[in-house]
């Protein structure tokens, strides 16, 4: 099924690249649940599908609030589509997976990415709904991935070793002029 089959009242928002500082900012709860609020969930869906992501964060728009949507598989072909608000990643375990992961904020880059099998997420929807979502494979990939990003992260801070070297250098060589 297309991702693109979502119909979505919202606004693409410019998606924030490595070295703007609010992608290594934590982001701060969402204390105020209001139509303000249920526009950028929907801002951010239209611009993840836009890109072609499977999860944008908020400070990937521009937004310094503990939030992100997602539209990916789990391990066995199942769709999950959704957004979690004050999200707090209460698992990540399991094998641990090396697979190719990427970033809408570091377009074109792609490095085998260490990853836990299953995560559970909680935290609640735009009305302050309890939610718990929870993922195996690709879409628990998805998760640890937007947790970190609210946490002030890039998927490039779990790298280690001869991985994490081949992308800090191609960062770099992106960088120069």
């Amino acid at each position: 099924m297309s991702k693109r089959t979502t119909t979505r009242n919202g606004t693409a928002r410019p998606i924030r690249l490595l070295g703007d500082p609010v992608l290594r900012t934590e982001c701060d709860p969402v204390r105020t649940f209001d139509t303000a609020l249920e526009k950028l969930v929907d801002d951010m869906f239209v611009t993840m599908y836009e890109a072609d992501g499977a999860g944008v964060a908020a400070n990937q728009v521009g937004s310094g609030l503990r939030l992100f949507v997602y539209d990916c598989e789990d391990d066995r072909g199942r769709r999950h589509v959704g957004h979690v608000v004050n999200p707090v990643l209460v698992a990540a375990d399991g094998e641990l997976l090396v697979e190719s992961e990427g970033c809408l904020s570091l377009p074109s880059m792609r490095f085998d990415t260490p990853r836990h099998a299953h995560a559970v997420v909680e935290g609640v929807d735009a009305k302050g709904r309890p939610v718990r979502v929870e993922g195996t494979g690709y879409f628990a990939r998805c998760l640890q991935h937007e947790c970190g990003h609210l946490d002030g992260k890039v998927y490039i801070d779990v790298l280690s070793g001869d991985v994490r070297r081949e992308a800090m250098r191609a960062i770099r060589d992106l960088q120069r002029p």
